[in-house]
């Protein structure tokens, strides 16, 4: 995928991220919300049916206001539809619509289609109930990358999920393997076994735990990690305790000093090789660069203002948006030349005095991540959104105010 391709498919998961985020919030009195999920293969006609005989069968419904709200809702939908030919576009269409409460005892209709989502919708789905139906959409937006971690001694074991991003920690065991030094009155012949015997026994606990976390996901799953000190994690992978589907998907066996939970984050650091191209490897890298720069160099650009200038400028080689960046940018006309307001986009718009001292007119009110993207992309800056699931990404957002940025030369501002 091509630098301006990237950027296009970014822009749309964020589009589509904000919509979810909208008609979650959305609540109907009673089952008056109505969402259809349709794959690309399902002829237009065939829903159109089906949407008229749901319409057909809503006449039943016992309640005036929720029968003429789902209805409503259901024409709305047959008139969006005819905007579209034979069949739905690559991805497919999911339509949200519904009379949502707008408060004291009053709705609004709120129609809403979304169009070739970031991957196919797989089966054609009618719902309705007082909440839009959006987890489908969710999980076609979720992280991508999913690896099973194993950290283990000979003391402890831990296993869990890197998912995308996130670390997740499920199960952990504790052994029951003797020390090194026997107790009195044991040949030290039956002392080995007796360890030894421990030992294959602990392995084949901490294998039967990974066995029933990663087996039923095997056929998504992209790799499995082992971590632990030598000669633990070899003895376990070359003793051929982990079911057989899994050794084949072990990317790799890598040293870590803990084996509890923080185990499983040191074994994705160790792994930062193998995992190159996961995502949660590229944040990190990103923000290593960020941090360098500022610290050793002048590459580097923060905060809302000085971000924007160099991105105007086309000094911006790398936009860094944190993923949980909820601001929107007011912009204000003051004679010569525009001012800016980086305000909450919870909050009202503000009012501006200019640097002259005269009366702001506001000009227009814009989602900031959509502003900056469009101006990246007219300067051919390429976009990236960093997680906050690891403390540096948690900086970009709180430290810095959710924008940054890596130079493509020093400007001074």
């Amino acid at each position: 995928m091509s630098q301006q391709e990237e950027g296009q498919s970014d822009r749309k998961r964020y589009e589509f991220q904000k919509v979810i985020e909208d008609l979650k919030q959305y609540e109907g009195s009673g089952t008056q919300l109505v969402t259809i999920y349709i794959p690309s293969d399902k002829q237009i006609s065939d829903v159109v049916a089906h949407v008229t005989q749901e319409h057909s069968e809503a006449s039943n419904i016992k309640s005036k206001q929720t029968r003429t709200n789902v209805q409503d809702a259901l024409t709305s939908i047959k008139d969006r539809l005819r905007y579209y030919d034979t069949f739905p576009p690559d991805n497919g269409i999911v339509i949200f619509s519904g009379a949502i409460n707008s408060g004291g005892g009053q709705t609004t209709m709120v129609t809403k289609a979304l169009e070739d989502p970031p991957e196919p919708v797989q089966s054609f789905r009618y719902h309705c109930d007082s909440a839009f139906l959006t987890e489908p959409l969710e999980e076609m937006l979720g992280d991508k990358g999913l690896y099973g971690l194993v950290v283990l001694d000979r003391r402890e074991a831990n296993v869990g999920w890197l998912k995308g991003k996130r670390v997740e920690p499920v199960k952990s065991a504790s052994s029951l393997v003797p020390g090194k030094q026997r107790k009195g009155g044991q040949s030290a012949q039956r002392f080995a076994r007796l360890r030894l015997e421990a030992i294959d026994n602990f392995y084949q606990e901490v294998a039967g735990m990974a066995n029933d976390l990663f087996v039923p996901k095997r056929h998504e799953m992209d790799g499995v990690l082992v971590g632990g000190p030598s000669p633990t994690k070899d003895e376990f992978l070359d003793g051929d305790y982990l079911h057989h589907e899994l050794r084949d998907m072990v990317l790799g066996k890598f040293d870590v000093s803990y084996t509890d939970e923080s185990g499983l984050y040191d074994i994705v650091d160790a792994a930062s090789e193998t995992l190159a191209d996961a995502e949660v490897m590229k944040d990190k890298q990103e923000m290593e660069t960020f941090f360098k720069e500022l610290n050793e160099g002048d590459l580097a650009t923060y905060g809302f203002e000085p971000t924007r200038k160099n991105l105007v400028m086309g000094a911006v080689d790398r936009l860094l948006l944190s993923e949980d960046l909820r601001k929107d940018v007011v912009v204000y006309d003051c004679g010569d030349k525009e001012e800016y307001e980086f305000i909450d986009r919870r909050k009202n718009t503000p009012e501006h005095t200019c640097g002259d001292g005269s009366e702001a007119e506001m000009v227009e009110r814009e989602d900031a991540i959509e502003y900056l993207m469009t101006i990246a992309e007219q300067r051919g800056t390429e976009t990236k959104f960093i997680s906050t699931d690891f403390e540096k990404g948690e900086q970009l957002l709180n430290a810095f105010g959710g924008v940054a940025g890596i130079l493509r030369y020093s400007t001074g501002v």
